[in-house]
């Protein structure tokens, strides 16, 4: 039995929710907030779609830890949403405590659970959650890479009017305005990118990438984004349950690969029953080494400015 506990109620916790039981990933899906009635009754609603959708697994709300019980995989999206104006880096100290508190709670009850976490600034709250849990480094994963990687292709796509099946692309680094889209490994229809647009073009591509999520908070104005961030946490628990050993962009561990040692940032990593299995090295050009350099410093800026 595969039990999967969504920590946060809010847009993105209640749609990860939601598609983990779509897509049929979990026989339990706890969802836990602190705030009464909120779970549970967004966990009702779920549940009561089951019988159109054709899925059976029970989905429990619930404010108190206990449920969570021995669980497989626990996705933290708890923490305060963006505001227009915010960086991510602004919210660091108030979601600090806020995962640290969360990752105490699931430590105790899921030892042994594989972590993800989704909290912003999300590089700085993945070492949070580690330092909380004392969990192996291979079990707690940031969710991000995957997240700007899906934006980078739904512009490309847009751009070039072309299926987004048919793009390969990839987003390294933190999750922020420093983040370093590929462009080197980026593809359509198998055709280097570099030959379907002019420079200018791309740049702008991978600048609004940057300034995705800062783009939806700017129009939605009281949130942020959820399907993208959602859809993306449920494609690494796919990858994680069904041992599929996806190669994804997520913010893993690194000990001396990409020359950085002792804390997460995205890099591609091989997801699979033990959580990340292989973190894979990419030869980057000089460009891409040099903003990877940037991203991480600003990354090991966050984590040493932490106080736990």
């Amino acid at each position: 039995m595969v039990k999967i506990t969504v920590v946060g109620a809010g847009n993105v916790g209640a749609t990860t929710a939601h598609l983990l039981a779509l897509k049929g990933l979990g026989d339990v899906i706890i969802l836990i907030d602190i705030v009464e009635g909120l779970p549970q009754g967004k966990a009702l609603d779920m549940l009561e779609s089951g019988p159109v959708e054709g899925f059976d697994c029970r989905v429990i709300g619930t404010n108190n830890y206990e449920d969570t019980k021995n669980s497989d995989i626990v996705v933290i999206t708890a923490g305060v949403a963006r505001k227009p104006g915010m960086s991510r880096d602004d919210l660091l100290q108030i979601n600090t405590k806020i995962v640290k508190s969360v990752t105490e709670q699931i430590a105790k009850h899921s030892p042994h659970c594989i972590l993800i976490v989704v909290s912003n600034p999300l590089d700085a709250m993945v070492y949070v959650a580690s330092e909380t849990a004392k969990l192996p480094k291979n079990k707690v994963i940031g969710m991000a890479g995957i997240l700007d990687s899906t934006r980078f292709r739904s512009f490309i796509a847009a751009e070039l009017g072309v299926s987004v099946r048919k793009i390969e692309a990839m987003v390294l680094g933190g999750h922020g305005d420093d983040m370093v889209p590929l462009v080197s490994y980026t593809k359509v229809h198998g055709k280097p990118i570099t030959g379907l647009l002019p420079k200018e073009k791309i740049a702008a591509l991978v600048e609004r990438t940057r300034k995705g999520g800062g783009e939806i908070v700017g129009l939605l104005k009281t949130g942020s984004a959820f399907y993208a961030p959602a859809s993306s946490v449920v494609e690494m628990v796919d990858s994680i349950v069904n041992d599929k050993k996806k190669v994804l962009p997520c913010a893993a561990y690194l000990d001396g690969q990409y020359e950085i040692n002792g804390y997460f940032i995205g890099v591609p990593a091989k997801l699979g029953k033990n959580g990340v299995e292989e973190v894979v090295e990419l030869e980057l050009n000089e460009e891409e080494k040099k903003q990877f350099k940037e991203t991480a410093n600003h990354v090991k800026e966050l984590i040493d400015s932490i106080i736990l």
